[in-house]
Formats: structure tokens, C-alpha cells, sequence
């Protein structure tokens, strides 16, 4: 258990291959067939269990466990089930679950990924053993960025920052122009005062929102004289520089709160278009 994009499903999916590894070294060599038919959602013995988006996980799929948990394993040494966001049971999946958990086979492991414990059954949780993730240091998380995933300073700093050390998130949005687009984002809503975000759908358009936060985080930490090693858009550092004079603490703070609340309104379908416009207008209020 821990929170959103910290990492938990990538560390079930590594545990899978580290024990059907065909090297047979208690890891995973992430090179030989069992490792790659894993990475690439193709073992027969690895199973994914997750609602489609936000849908909840039915008894169906609990009923499918059911059946292949006690099926002898095609090539695996040991049979694999991950499900994901599994608060997301429905009432009678949970109670199916729970009986699974009661008598669980010996060739097989159930994973069981949740960002919020609290909402699963109780006797499913007494059933478990819980391993709680925490985030990683941001500096230690872009070293692995840099070491593990060949991403280059300035892009690995930013990942690390603005996922606030979750190697999750960060590894979702390495492959995204996340880097580029946040540089985009603070040019059009902050520098171009005629601009408007390019948002494709409501998560793009939190994303779009959490990275004005940064930058005008990042001003608030120039102003009060935070190491420059701490600022979230290291690579923008001279127009931080320039831009710090524009606001006072005062502003920045009401500024942040607009954002926070945007964020609020976003979740309560609110027009998103209308929602921009009211940001950007107390933004450069602010400017003018």
C-alpha cells in the first residue's frame, strides 16, 4: 500500500519476474523469455486484474481468478495475480476475494495494490501481508533516473521534483513530452498574455495545473532564499530570476490557492474552459 504512482505495481511486476526468472539468480535479468513475456503483458501464469478506468473491479473477475488460481501453471514456477487498485472492489467481488484468501493454493501469489487501505475489507487486510511504500528522496530518485534510465540531468531532476519522488509517476511521464510541455505551459499562461492551454482531456488539464504550481512555488522558494538546487524548474532558473520581483508573498500565496482551488473545481466537472479563463485573469491581475 502507498500512495498514487509510488511505484507499487512496477514492484509486483519485478517480484513476478524475479520468481519465474529462467536465470534462477532470486532476481529478475529482465533478458531471458519468462522476464520479457512479463514486461510485455504476455505470460500465461502473470495475471493483471484491474477495473476498466475508473469502473470498479466486479465479481467477474474475482470468479476468472477463481477458476485459473487452480489451474496447474503452464511454465511458471509459481502463478502470479496482480490486482490493481483493489479498494475498487465491488461488495460482492470482496466477500468472492476474501474466500480465495481463506485457502490460497501454494503455487501461486496474489498481489493485492491499493492507494487507499482503508477502503478494503478489513478480514481481507488481516489476510495479507502489508508492505507500505513511502517516496523516494528526490535526489536518490534522479540518480535512478539518470543511472537506471539513461534521462539526462535537467530532465531527470524535473521528474523527480514534480512527482515528488514517486518512481511511478515518474516513469509514466518519462516516456510523455512532459519536459518540454511544462516549459510550453509556463510560456503561453504566464509570458503570453493572449495564449490558452491546449488541454486534451480533464488529466492533462490537472497536469497542465500542477505545473503552474511549481513554477509559482519555485518563486515563492527565489524569493525566501531556498537553495536554487530546490526548485522544481531548475532549467528555467534565469526567467525565476526575473520573475521574482513581479509578486510579492502575498500574491503568491493568493495565487496558489487559486490554483488549489481550480484543482477542486476540476473534480466537480466545472467548465474548463471558464475555469482557465478565471485563473489566467487573476494571474496576470496580478502582473499587470
Amino acid at each position: 500500500m502507498g500512495e498514487e504512482g509510488i511505484g507499487k505495481k512496477l514492484t509486483a511486476l519485478t517480484l513476478a519476474k524475479a520468481l519465474n526468472c529462467l536465470q534462477d539468480n532470486l532476481d529478475s535479468c529482465d533478458r531471458c523469455l519468462s522476464c520479457r513475456k512479463i514486461d510485455n503483458g504476455q505470460h500465461p501464469d502473470v495475471h493483471i486484474i484491474e477495473g476498466q478506468a475508473t469502473e470498479a473491479i466486479k465479481i467477474e473477475y474475482i470468479r476468472q481468478l477463481q477458476k485459473e488460481i487452480n489451474l496447474k501453471a503452464y511454465e511458471a514456477r509459481k502463478k502470479v495475480f496482480i490486482i490493481n487498485d483493489a479498494h475498487n472492489f465491488t461488495a460482492e467481488a470482496a466477500n468472492a476475494m476474501l474466500k480465495v484468501l481463506e485457502e490460497p493454493p501454494e503455487n501461486s501469489l496474489i498481489i493485492l495494490i491499493s492507494s487507499k487501505p482503508a477502503s478494503l475489507f478489513k478480514t481481507i487486510l488481516s489476510r495479507c501481508k502489508i508492505i507500505k511504500f513511502h517516496p523516494l528522496k528526490r535526489e536518490e530518485l534522479a540518480g535512478i533516473l539518470k543511472s537506471g534510465y539513461q534521462i539526462d540531468g535537467a530532465g531527470a531532476h524535473f521528474l523527480a521534483y514534480f512527482s515528488e519522488g514517486r518512481l511511478g509517476l515518474a516513469l509514466r511521464l518519462k516516456d510523455t513530452e512532459i519536459f518540454s510541455k511544462k516549459n510550453r505551459i509556463i510560456d503561453e499562461l504566464i509570458f503570453a498574455k493572449g495564449a490558452v492551454i491546449d488541454a486534451k482531456d480533464r488529466a492533462d488539464l490537472r497536469n497542465a495545473l500542477n505545473i503552474l504550481a511549481t513554477w509559482f512555488r519555485d518563486i515563492y522558494f527565489v524569493k525566501i532564499g531556498m537553495p536554487q538546487d530546490e526548485l522544481i524548474n531548475l532549467d528555467r532558473q534565469e526567467a525565476l530570476l526575473g520573475s521574482m520581483h513581479r509578486f510579492s508573498l502575498y500574491e503568491l500565496d493568493d495565487i496558489m490557492k487559486s490554483i488549489s482551488d481550480s484543482l477542486l473545481y476540476l473534480e466537480q466537472n466545472i467548465n474548463t474552459r471558464l475555469l482557465l479563463s478565471n485563473l489566467k485573469g487573476q494571474i496576470w491581475k496580478r502582473q499587470s
